[in-house]
């Protein structure tokens, strides 16, 4: 395989409004949607939609939202053979809320997602040695993705931790020392690291040398920036880049730095000869266009649907 995700699956539950509500206040919404999402889900799906052979590790509830996610990943090519269903917990949602410029607020509300275990985990070990890319995300427990990115680094496979959503938790940094590629956004920066708001991008550039100098096991460091782009750095001693995002007409944001993060991991496991640059360029393109349209996996472009330059050796 291409690429293994270890990690969440939720149904999202959209309304788009006119605005994101005050504590306390009731709006009307404009427009309902209800698709497949939770961050793994999603990266697992966009990485498949570009063409690279994908395995999902994950759990649903034994519910009508369980039957339908597992139905979603066959309709995308992901094997899913590895994506468990439990009695102990309902399949996870994520009510999301989308105002009229394209920016959204998630509620997560994991239920089976806590029940994934490093039992599991353990378990395709030998699919985990065989692969090119494994990612893993914080929906689902940090023991699970400890387990994960255990078995990546031994077996010498490109991992990649997305730290998403973020912790204050200590715990999450045993996993630091098993990841090659961290990316986070700016929250999540500003969270892992306890630092100030990212108000630009060198404020951004400041929090990815922070991040070396508070965790030396570090290898490369991203801080996606929304329509910024994104800053990044591949040790601690190396000078920070700044790769920018083109311009779009954004429509919802919901689920771009999921796209991000699954076309990079395309990248990362099917175009080893291009440099890591162009990666995150490319990757970065194609999570530009996912905004162009509304929902979550709904919006990410298939292979044929995107510029052939994108996919050129």
């Amino acid at each position: 395989m291409d690429v293994v995700v270890a990690g969440s699956c939720n149904v999202d539950l959209i309304s788009y409004v006119p605005r994101q509500p005050n504590l306390g206040e009731t709006i009307y919404g404009t427009e309902f949607q209800m698709g497949f999402g939770g961050k793994g889900a999603n990266q697992c799906v966009m990485a498949s939609r570009l063409g690279a052979s994908t395995v999902m590790l994950a759990k649903v509830g034994n519910d009508m939202f369980g039957r339908n996610t597992i139905q979603n990943f066959k309709d995308n090519n992901v094997c899913t053979d590895h994506v468990l269903v439990t009695d102990e917990a309902a399949s996870g949602v994520a009510p999301i809320t989308v105002d009229k410029n394209g920016g959204n607020a998630i509620i997560v509300v994991p239920g089976a997602n806590d029940c994934l275990t490093g039992e599991d985990v353990r378990k395709i070990e030998s699919l985990i040695k065989t692969t090119s890319v494994l990612i893993c995300q914080l929906e689902v427990p940090i023991p699970t993705n400890l387990e994960a990115l255990k078995l990546g680094r031994q077996h010498g496979v490109t991992t990649i931790l997305n730290a998403a959503p973020a912790t204050s938790s200590p715990d999450i940094r045993a996993l630091y020392q098993y990841t090659d590629l961290l990316c986070v956004n700016e929250i999540e920066a500003e969270m892992l690291l306890g630092c100030s708001p990212l108000k630009d991008i060198d404020t951004a550039k400041q929090a990815v040398t922070q991040f070396y100098s508070n965790f030396s096991m570090l290898r490369c460091v991203m801080i996606t920036l929304g329509g910024e782009g994104l800053v990044y750095a591949t040790d601690g001693k190396s000078p920070v880049e700044h790769i920018p995002a083109e311009p779009v007409d954004a429509t919802d944001t919901t689920g771009a730095g999921d796209a991000f993060i699954g076309a990079l991991g395309f990248y990362l496991a099917c175009f080893k000869s291009l440099s890591l640059e162009e990666k995150i360029k490319r990757a970065i393109k194609i999570a530009s266009f996912s905004v162009t349209r509304k929902g979550t996996q709904k919006s990410y472009f298939k292979k044929d649907e995107l510029p052939k330059e994108l996919f050129a050796s």
